[in-house]
């Protein structure tokens, strides 16, 4: 499941729609749907930078959705910020890596950029780029949807996971570096020759196969390329291609999420 607007942001409604519907999900009647002032305090995201360089987190809410922190800032190493989204936002959040910003704000990244400024304000963020995915409530339901999608490639490890337990919650997340087994033709490079980031095959090679649009653009007829394997073999809980939805889409109900830059690995 990206740049949005993107094919990933309309496909994931959808998919919370159709999970809602074949799971017979109902809100129960004190949930976000039905007003509870309980809710309506919103929810907290916490952003933490676990890597040994500095992140700029990109951000965007989808269509109809207000984007926070005016879509972007920095995080030094080692660094935390936290704000509040309403219950019911949708949106997405990415990594920018390799940046350089003047005083006005204006710069470039070396991968995730958007448009050359600090501050996204609505832009969408180039590829390759790590993005996490989430739709925090909806009409239908209050349950919470979010996921980690290499769909648009990779730039950084990230993961998102409810803080302080929820009800029926997991982890979202690619925590390996995919840049160091990235396959030369997916390659995307900064200014001094490193890796900064691996495309997907979509964005490489293009075409309706690789992107599940055409006549692949459906569950039965997109299949995941022998790159879509590879993601998922070293990333098993995040997006490897459009429609890699079993193990990929999350749902929970918490009030607050610890989104992760380079989440620590387990021993």
């Amino acid at each position: 499941m990206m740049a949005i607007p993107s094919d990933r942001a309309p496909l994931l409604l959808l998919l919370v729609n159709v999970f809602i519907v074949s799971m017979a999900i109902v809100p129960p009647t004190h949930g976000a749907a039905a007003g509870n002032s309980d809710n309506k305090k919103g929810i907290q995201l916490i952003l933490v930078n676990n890597c040994g360089e500095s992140v700029w987190p990109g951000l965007l809410g989808t269509t109809g959705h207000t984007t926070p922190q005016s879509g972007g800032f920095h995080l030094g190493p080692g660094e935390e910020a936290a704000f509040e989204v309403p219950t019911g936002w949708s949106g997405r959040v990415w990594p920018r890596r390799g940046c350089s910003f003047d005083s006005r704000g204006l710069g470039s990244c070396a991968t995730g950029d958007c448009g050359g400024v600090l501050r996204c304000g609505g832009a969408a963020g180039a590829t390759p780029a790590t993005v996490v995915e989430m739709t925090l409530g909806t009409a239908a339901s209050a349950m919470h949807f979010y996921d980690v999608s290499l769909v648009d490639g990779f730039n950084a490890p990230v993961s998102m996971a409810p803080v302080g337990g929820g009800v029926g919650c997991g982890v979202a997340a690619c925590g390996a570096d995919l840049n160091v087994c990235c396959p030369a033709a997916l390659e995307v490079r900064d200014r001094e020759g490193r890796v900064a980031g691996c495309r997907s095959a979509c964005r490489a090679i293009g075409g309706d196969r690789y992107c599940c649009t055409g006549e692949y653009g459906s569950a039965t007829a997109c299949r995941p390329s022998m790159f879509a394997h590879l993601f998922k073999a070293i990333c098993p809980r995040a997006y490897s291609y459009a429609y890699d939805d079993a193990t990929s889409l999350n749902r929970c109900r918490a009030n607050r999420y610890l989104l992760t830059f380079c989440p620590p690995q387990p021993s």
